[in-house]
């Protein structure tokens, strides 16, 4: 179930008294309407970021599954319950994904508390597993191996054209895939003498900033091809229709990325590309040759150096070459 089909079929719940069983786990059901109610308002008013919505109503419907396996009911849930059941997710999970599950459980449990159904917030207790990440762990791309997946991309379609303009974005502009598909084509303006983007990033918040030249050239070979330059209001990154043409429909993040993985493999780089390599590519090649690291975070819209400086793998490089001296 896509995100967006969550989200109407969740706001379509919140307006009815009574809730459908696809969508409220059976353990919120039998707790009563108040607490189905208070449960689609968590995820339709609390909740406004859509990939989030999806992650937490996926680990909340993990939890409740689990307690209806053991007949656990709601009022039932105690610390220890919980602590069990992180327990449980630590053999299956790495630790960041225990900690978003119990995020997502801890967050629910609040909005009931708020809202009367359960006495205190069974979760607030549990601790979960400690994780100090100092080195993301995307897949980045050397700028060889970047420019022959740029470079082996057939142009003579329009498809092609747009695939090239969507990748060199996001290595350019160090922009996430969200970001960039949410772009009309009316977020791609003349600023002076060079073209700028403008980003829709997290939050609702815009992010510009101007076109690395070759990045100008992709977009306004695409656009100029897709006969768009003038149109407002229509995702600049669109879908492909029946007869392989480009339709007014934005293309979601998956579409993105099973794009990426396609071209990866006929370029014959690394399998594990995904979507956010090249925003780690574009950042790593930018500090190895004399970015500051200060400049990189405000290009990448992050609101913490630290988080920037874990797509930089400038060292990883440096290290490479000292163990190679291990001569034996």
């Amino acid at each position: 179930m896509t995100s967006q089909k969550t989200f109407q079929r969740l706001v379509s719940e919140s307006k009815r008294s009574v809730t459908s069983d696809a969508v409220v786990p059976s353990v919120i059901q039998a707790a009563g309407p108040v607490a189905k109610r208070r449960f689609v308002e968590f995820f339709t008013a609390n909740i406004r970021n859509a990939n989030t919505r999806e992650s937490y109503l996926r680990a909340v419907r993990f939890f409740c599954d689990w307690c209806s396996d053991l007949s656990i009911p709601l009022l039932s849930v105690e610390p220890t319950i919980v602590a069990a059941y992180v327990e449980g997710l630590r053999a299956r999970y790495a630790d960041g994904s225990v900690k978003v599950h119990l995020a997502a459980i801890r967050m629910l449990f609040d909005y009931l508390t708020t809202g009367g159904v359960i006495p205190f917030n069974p979760a607030t207790a549990v601790k979960g597993p400690k994780l100090i990440v100092t080195k993301g762990k995307t897949p980045v791309l050397s700028a060889s191996d970047a420019r022959q997946l740029i470079d082996s991309i057939d142009t003579s379609t329009v498809i092609g054209l747009r695939d090239r303009a969507l990748i060199a974005t996001m290595v350019y502009s160090f922009a996430r895939i969200g970001a960039t598909l949410k772009m009309n084509v009316d977020d791609v303006w003349l600023n002076g003498r060079r073209y700028w983007v403008r980003l829709h990033e997290k939050g609702g918040r815009y992010h510009e900033m101007p076109l690395h030249h070759s990045a100008e050239q992709f977009l306004l070979e695409y656009l100029t091809a897709a006969n768009r330059f003038d149109a407002t209001g229509i995702p600049l990154f669109c879908t492909v229709g029946r007869r392989k043409e480009l339709t007014e429909r934005r293309m979601h993040r998956n579409d993105g990325l099973r794009m990426v993985k396609r071209r990866a493999i006929q370029a014959g780089v690394s399998p594990l590309v995904c979507c956010h390599t090249f925003r780690a590519t574009g950042i790593t090649e930018y500090m190895r040759n004399g970015g500051t690291l200060e400049k990189a975070q405000q290009m990448a819209a992050h609101s913490s150096s630290k988080t920037t400086n874990m797509y930089n793998r400038v060292n990883d490089l440096v290290s490479l070459d000292e163990v190679e001296r291990i001569q034996i």
